[in-house]
């Protein structure tokens, strides 16, 4: 079970899900507006996952996440909100986040996709554990440690969530191979994941914010088009 933390200033919505949560066994930590979610975020250590509405009191989920994310990449985090704009989800899933929930959902969505980041997160921290003592995977200018958690790009770190390290350890492990937008959910979100496929393209796009010397020209993960993506080591014109 994990720790979690909702922030939610509708009083009926948040206690909805709190008993959800409990019922599921997790420990729940509730907030009704962005500064009070900050306060627990940043001051106390041990959550597993940060439910955000968008629009709450004082500073929004929005910018929640960003600064959480400035200091802490592993945390999972998942937007509550009644905006179901494109562009919305894009804005939090550029920003950090790991998952997006449309208002109203079912009590059934939302523990799956807490449980599917769960399994995501501990499938990770498990890797590390496991893969500790191994040897880094080298590609081209990069160099992966799992045990670590850390991808490093001409020795430089680069700062990545849960979600963007899984994706990017799936790709650079197997450079060359074409993966499919399906293939990529199933490994890496999970073949039972109820959400927008469309969160594989949001992640491809900011893992190559964060890789890419310029992300408008990929070189690394390259579009395959008519097929999906793959990773190449920088070795192609």
């Amino acid at each position: 079970m994990g720790r979690i933390l909702i922030l939610e200033d509708e009083d009926s919505i948040r206690s909805f899900v709190v008993v959800n949560l409990k019922r599921q066994g997790h420990e729940v930590t509730e907030a009704v507006n962005g500064d009070e979610a900050l306060a627990h975020l940043l001051g106390e250590p041990g959550f597993d996952i940060a439910l955000l509405d968008v629009m709450v009191p004082g500073i929004d989920g929005f910018e929640v996440c960003r600064r959480v994310r400035e200091v802490n990449e592993r945390i999972g985090i998942i937007f509550l909100t009644a905006k179901v704009q494109e562009q919305d989800k894009v804005m939090g899933l550029s920003l950090g986040a790991d998952d997006h929930v449309s208002k109203p959902f079912s009590p059934g969505e939302l523990m799956a996709r807490i449980q599917s980041l769960l399994r995501r997160i501990s499938r990770t921290e498990q890797q590390d554990a496991e893969e500790e003592g191994e040897s880094p995977v080298q590609s081209g200018p990069f160099e992966l440690r799992r045990g670590a958690m850390e991808l490093l790009k001409h020795g430089e770190r680069i700062d990545l969530t849960p979600t963007e390290f899984s994706l990017v350890s799936l790709l650079l492990s197997h450079d060359d191979r074409v993966w499919t937008r399906d293939a990529l959910l199933d490994a890496v979100w999970g073949a039972d994941y109820v959400g927008d496929p469309k969160i594989v393209d949001v992640n491809i796009r900011r893992l190559r914010q964060k890789i890419e010397d310029q992300p408008s020209k990929p070189v690394f993960i390259e579009t395959v088009w008519g097929s999906g993506y793959r990773f190449n080591r920088g070795e192609r014109p």
